[in-house]
């Protein structure tokens, strides 16, 4: 399902909520399907639990997943809009910087600079 990279500087849970977010926005997990438990993923990835209950809960918070109490974890539909929600934030970005009066060249190296942050998803 996803791998971790234990040399990263990203923190493990990192690691897994951006794996699994990754793949619910590109849609290789669809809506609906299930997740493997906590203890599961934690096992198959040599991880804590606590470090896989982190990142759901994160993508829970996100709207990326959902918790149905005993029948598990599941993409849910909310994740079909992260895209939207993403270029919403953009647009506030592009707004802020234009009002600013910071280039657009250097409003990108801020991007990238973030976006290459250890848990700059956050």
């Amino acid at each position: 399902m996803i791998t971790i990279d234990p040399q990263s500087a990203v923190p493990p849970f990192e690691q897994v909520r951006s794996g699994l977010a990754q793949r619910i926005n590109d849609h290789s997990l669809a809506v609906g399907t299930k997740l493997p438990t906590v203890r599961k993923l934690a096992a198959d990835l040599g991880l804590a639990a606590n470090t896989v209950a982190r990142a759901y809960r994160e993508l829970e918070e996100a709207g990326l997943v959902e918790t149905r109490g005993r029948a598990g974890t599941f993409v849910g539909a909310a994740g079909d809009r992260t895209l939207e929600r993403a270029r919403d934030a953009a647009a506030a970005y592009a707004t802020a910087i234009h009002k600013l009066g910071v280039a657009p060249e250097l409003a990108l190296d801020i991007v990238r600079a973030a976006l290459r942050q250890p848990g700059a998803a956050e």
